[in-house]
């Protein structure tokens, strides 16, 4: 009984992943934004990359201050 459900449950699964068609989406259309919106996601590009800086040197501070602390306390 358990190999007869196994094996009605394999070809159920793959009758559904591989039997029917896919529908996609057309792609005939070109990109046609203008350049303000171009222009908007390069500002926002630009307010990410600025966040990141002082956000990076903190985690490397925090690393080193961390790394610090760990080579005294082995002095004592």
């Amino acid at each position: 009984m358990k190999t007869t459900q196994r094996i009605m449950t394999t070809v159920l699964l793959w009758i559904a992943m591989f039997g029917g068609t896919a529908h996609a989406a057309t792609t005939t259309k070109i990109y046609s934004s203008g350049v303000l919106v171009i222009g908007f996601l390069a500002l926002c590009a630009l307010v990410l990359v600025v966040q990141l800086i002082p956000a990076i040197m903190t985690v490397v501070g925090m690393i080193k201050g961390a790394a610090h602390k760990k080579e005294v306390a082995s002095y004592k």
